[in-house]
């Protein structure tokens, strides 16, 4: 590693699901992580086996946490909810590391982004509830779900956005053409998190923390598959970074 890589922000990255890591399937793991890299920062893949100690360990090297998708949900019991019969299976090492990242992030004010899986994550962490299935909750006629596997062309829908909002000055607009890829969405947000973007039928697309200064930001939408030429994907990657750059973690490893 040269010396200006050491000196890049670092941002921990979860592997995706236990059984993607354990069998190498790296593939969409590896469009975050090359996000990052366009965004000047230092990827640090983070592993779903490690103990508690051990994560808390590599946490404190960390500049930024970034929370990707996943074909898991998040156990309903964790937001008080029974399983609705379309909700995917959980990923429970995937939730103990989310969760443990995410503890150490907001007592250290360290930046986040949590994108689709990611976002639902946070908000549960944070004592919010999810729509466990979209286009059987909602009957919505704005296509939220897409597999690749189907071969269709990957669906886009407007969002509108919050006037003042972080996600407004990255926008440089109060709307944007996002990527379609969940069935579950926020419904009640947690804690400190503000809705700061919707569909058109009313889903959450995107929300902030306010419970102090720190750079929390979560997407529903997938913008590390919109990297290379979307300049609000970019955007999101790059301000990361740079709030990463401002609160760098003194430790080593």
């Amino acid at each position: 590693m040269s010396p200006d890589a050491n000196l890049k922000p670092r941002i921990g990255i979860s592997y995706r699901t236990r059984k993607e890591e354990l069998t190498g399937d790296f593939a969409k793991l590896e469009k975050y992580i090359q996000a990052v890299h366009r965004a000047d920062g230092a990827p640090v893949p983070i592993s779903l086996g490690l103990s508690l100690q051990h994560l808390e360990k590599i946490a404190r090297t960390l500049d930024a946490i970034l929370l990707p998708g996943s074909p898991a949900d998040v156990e309903p019991s964790l937001f008080r909810a029974t399983r609705h019969p379309e909700c995917a299976e959980a990923d429970p090492d995937r939730e103990r590391t989310d969760f443990a990242l995410l503890e150490h992030a907001l007592a250290e004010h360290k930046p986040i982004l949590a994108i689709c899986f990611g976002i639902q994550s946070l908000n549960v962490f944070l004592g919010g509830t999810l729509v466990q299935d979209i286009p059987s909750e909602l009957r919505t006629q704005i296509q939220h779900d897409w597999e690749r596997e189907l071969g269709q062309p990957e669906p886009f829908h407007a969002v509108s956005i919050k006037p003042g909002s972080r996600l407004a000055q990255m926008a440089g607009a109060s709307e944007a053409v996002v990527n379609s890829s969940h069935h579950q969405s926020v419904l009640e947000p947690g804690r400190d998190l503000r809705v700061v973007s919707r569909a058109p039928d009313g889903v959450i697309e995107a929300l902030e923390w306010t419970g102090d200064a720190n750079w929390v930001t979560g997407v529903q939408w997938h913008p590390e598959r919109m990297a290379e030429t979307d300049p609000l994907a970019q955007a999101l990657f790059r301000d990361l970074v740079a709030a990463a750059g401002v609160r760098k973690a003194p430790a080593r490893v």
